[in-house]
């Protein structure tokens, strides 16, 4: 797949989007494009965005889905952080958030409450999994 590029099966559909973020491997070498996912399947639709910084190109999701669940990462430093998640639910135009890329080490550790909280300040929801626990969309 490429950018721009989706994936279909009498199952599922897959759509390879934009994601901002370095790419090599650790001995330096070019590591690829990076890019997230639009996949749906049993009419409902998952945005995962892959380790990335906010981008307006997100704004094009909606306008093709409607998502039912967006996979942001939070952790910052990195990637986008929670303030930068919340914009980047608003671009995708979907409320329920699941974040992801954070609190693994210390230049990625959140106070999870109040990454919690500023979601709901904005009626929308983060959902923070703990190991083994799963989710149902």
């Amino acid at each position: 797949m490429n950018h721009g590029g989706t994936y279909k099966t009498d199952t599922f559909s897959v759509k390879y989007v934009n994601a901002i973020h370095t790419s090599s491997f650790p001995d330096g070498s070019y590591g690829g494009q990076p890019g997230g996912f639009v996949l749906t399947a049993n009419g409902k639709s998952i945005y995962i965005a892959g380790d990335t910084a906010l981008t307006y190109d997100m704004k094009l999701i909606p306008m093709q889905t409607k998502l039912d669940l967006a996979i942001l990462p939070i952790g910052d430093t990195f990637t986008m952080g929670v303030d930068d998640a919340i914009m980047a639910s608003d671009f995708v135009e979907c409320d329920i958030v699941l974040g992801y890329h954070y609190d693994s080490f210390p230049p990625i550790a959140i106070d999870q409450a109040e990454a919690k909280q500023k979601f709901s300040d904005r009626h929308k929801e983060l959902i923070l999994l703990g190991i083994g626990e799963s989710l149902n969309v």
